[in-house]
């Protein structure tokens, strides 16, 4: 029988991760917006590292650092809080190699935003929680709304990191991709090419909406020039 569980445990933590990415991605691109010199360069190297890692070894440090003797783990762990192998280490392994695309994005996007817009509100008084979420979110917007796209994608194709630390427990932390892995190499491929075509489905569906979006857009700007 067909387990459907992979598709909901894979879409519940990717769309968490995909928030939690939104929420951290654009505080820390406005935190190092304006940042220069070694600053700037250790947070770029710092967070963009997971997105050019293989997953395996963002997977192990992640192994490392909430495993049983890891500082993070062991801490947690007084708590009562067990990270590894549970549904929750899907998500964190979804946000850590998402959120570089998120940041990088959004930083990207608030960086083309215009200088003197943002001079023009601290000139009206404007505080700079003010301008970040008047001006610039509004103005970056669509790089913003790419960067929460692609970095669902990339939660939702997540294997590498998933595998290490939550392993493929069906039904608990079974995700489409390792449900692929694990039936081909099982000889499955019925199940294996059903849950490629699910995935395939989705990611299309995501694209198209974000196309959409920017057909409608620049719709729209024809509209007011014209």
């Amino acid at each position: 029988m067909f387990d459907i569980a992979p598709l909901f445990i894979s879409v519940r933590s990717s769309l968490l991760a995909t928030v939690i990415v939104f929420i951290f991605g654009l505080l820390f691109a406005r935190l190092f917006l304006y940042s220069c010199g070694k600053t700037r360069w250790i947070t770029d190297v710092l967070f963009t590292l997971p997105m050019v890692l293989p997953p395996t070894v963002v997977g192990f440090l992640l192994l490392v650092v909430f495993g049983e003797n890891g500082f993070l783990g062991r801490l947690l762990s007084q708590f009562g809080i067990k990270v590894i192998f549970s549904w929750q280490a899907t998500v964190l392994a979804a946000v850590v190699v998402s959120f570089p695309l998120m940041y990088r994005a959004a930083k990207g996007a608030m960086e083309q935003v215009d200088d003197t817009l943002v001079w023009a509100a601290r000139t009206l008084g404007m505080k700079e929680r003010q301008i970040f979420i008047k001006v610039l979110i509004p103005e970056a917007l669509p790089g913003i709304v790419a960067g929460v796209v692609v970095s669902f994608a990339r939660a939702l194709g997540e294997f590498g990191a998933t595998l290490m630390i939550a392993g493929n427990i069906p039904g608990r932390t079974q995700t489409i991709p390792t449900a692929i892995y694990f039936s081909s190499a099982s000889g499955d491929m019925r199940t294996a090419t059903i849950w490629v075509s699910i995935i395939t489905i989705v990611s299309c569906i995501v694209l198209a909406l974000l196309n959409i979006r920017h057909i409608h857009r620049h719709a729209a700007k024809r509209g007011d020039f014209r």
